[in-house]
């Protein structure tokens, strides 16, 4: 059930009501103009086993994040051994991905999935600027107008560096650096307990990976888990709280790009 908090922050779950169908890849449109955004979107996109249809990117940037749905063993160090289960094809190139990866969709490219099987895929798109529409699919006649990229924008979280703040941690996944200079994704680890409420200067979605906690907005909260949604408009006092006794672990975008570290406190 959705819920509406302070400044219209708002919290969904990933499979909340019925998603859009189309083959094999289910879409749950979670956040996005629709929703009362300024320019930043949230999509679940899972991937039944075989060939998806061919999606259209618009004239934005696409960040995706490939989930691991079996969090058990999502330690960074061990991801390294990870085989690939499932493919990519972006402007028809294929690449053999993993879980716990980002990928930059260049505006106006087209991407596919290959499903290896035998489970769904789980994939986390943002789109900056949502162009407000249903997603466009390829019929085949034509392709990506941009030339193809020797060099696709897909980046393993374990391949990138810890970034410590306090007593928590981030690593950076897709920005500048891949080719995006208009969004950042990154992935954070929250310990147990609050920290102090603050606001960013930029458009904020999130998506829990792991634990369980309270998000908070101003004085209004309501409880998060593996598989909330999240929006957090620019400038909204906010607060995430780890009410377990383990890692909180969160996937978040913001647009414009920038660093997570940034905060304003209040």
């Amino acid at each position: 059930m959705t819920v509406t908090l302070e400044g219209g922050c708002r919290v969904s779950e990933m499979r909340e009501g019925d998603p859009v169908v189309n083959g094999t890849l289910s879409v749950w449109n979670r956040i996005g103009r629709a929703t009362g955004t300024q320019a930043i979107s949230l999509r679940v996109m899972e991937f039944a086993p075989g060939n998806s249809p061919t999606i259209m990117n618009d004239e934005c940037d696409q960040i995706l994040y490939v989930l691991d749905e079996d969090s058990s063993d999502s330690h960074p160090e061990r991801m390294q051994e990870r085989k690939a289960v499932t493919a990519i094809l972006i402007d028809d190139v294929r690449h053999e991905i993993t879980s716990d990866t980002g990928i930059y969709i260049r505006p106006n490219q087209t991407f596919a999935i290959d499903n290896f099987g035998p489970d769904s895929i789980v994939i986390i798109s943002a789109q900056c600027p949502d162009p407000d529409r249903p997603l466009r699919f390829n019929d085949g006649a034509h392709g990506s107008s941009r030339p193809r990229s020797d060099q696709p924008a897909i980046v393993r979280l374990a391949d990138r560096p810890a970034q410590p703040t306090a007593d928590r941690w981030y690593r950076v996944i897709v920005d500048d650096e891949v080719g995006s200079d208009q969004v950042t994704q990154f992935v954070g680890s929250i310990p147990p307990g609050r920290a102090p409420d603050h606001f960013h200067k930029y458009e904020e979605v999130l998506f829990i990976l792991k634990g369980e906690g309270r998000m908070w907005a101003g004085e209004s909260n309501t409880p998060i888990a593996a598989g909330s949604c999240i929006y957090l408009p620019k400038g909204q006092v906010h607060c995430v709280e780890n009410t377990g006794v383990g890692e909180l672990r969160l996937l978040g975008v913001f647009y414009p790009a920038g660093s997570p570290s940034v905060r304003y406190d209040v």
